[in-house]
């Protein structure tokens, strides 16, 4: 195995050559809306909670312009429960602002296929130790709702909760599962809570395939994922 010390940094020179492009497209351009963000502040209807994984990006995907998602990435695009207390919660702290402050119309979390945080998941849930600080207790929080969400055609009168096996056999319907886990923490959140109920907020699941390009994507209302044509 190679020294780590001889591994050479990879260049990211043409980063800047993006931050040129946009510049010239949205402030040399088209400086009109740019100048709308910073003089009224932003308003965006969505608050996108993805993961931190570089193929997917909600932006890209979804084609937005800049004011148009308010975005929260994190490992695996977990929502914790709520729990207000004297630790930090930088979820929870991006959640309430997007909710509370920014009056967002939209919440889309946005699960995808080959998510190293559900693999991560289901190493740990296995038994397998995972050697990092934080990674292995904050994935966990999502198990619960894997294993209530997969179905298990094999259990007997109709129990759902299945093993690590067909979980780890399955890790497409766990990344889904995860996603719809994630919407029932949300709910758990007192003032988000009252505006779903109230019609004016609207929860999405969305996963997204990485080998097909597919979109699934739950109805508004219900807790079920299918393609999207």
């Amino acid at each position: 195995m190679a020294d780590a010390a001889s591994v050479p940094v990879r260049d990211i020179s043409k980063l800047f050559d993006g931050i040129r492009r946009f510049r010239t497209e949205h402030y040399e351009g088209g400086p009109s809306k740019m100048r709308e963000l910073v003089d009224f502040g932003q308003s965006p209807a969505v608050l996108m909670i993805s993961c931190c994984d570089s193929r997917v990006d909600p932006a890209l995907l979804t084609g937005a312009a800049p004011g148009e998602l308010f975005t929260l990435r994190n490992i695996a695009n977990l929502v914790p429960p709520y729990q207000p207390d004297t630790t930090m919660h930088g979820t929870g702290a991006a959640i309430e602002y997007a909710v509370r402050d920014l009056k967002v119309d939209h919440i889309v979390v946005l699960g995808h296929g080959h998510c190293g945080g559900m693999k991560a998941l289901l190493s740990a849930a296995g038994g397998q130790q995972i050697d990092r600080d934080f990674i292995g207790d904050w994935v966990t929080m999502a198990l619960g709702a894997c294993r209530h969400y997969v179905p298990d055609p094999d259990a007997e009168g109709g129990q759902r909760e299945v093993s690590i096996e067909r979980l780890k056999a399955n890790p497409d319907l766990v990344e889904r599962a995860s996603v719809l886990g994630s919407l029932d923490n949300l709910m758990t959140y007192p003032w988000l809570a009252e505006r779903v109920e109230a019609g004016n907020l609207v929860l999405h699941g969305w996963w997204f395939d990485i080998e097909s390009g597919d979109l699934w994507a739950t109805e508004p209302g219900r807790r079920q994922l299918l393609p999207v044509d």
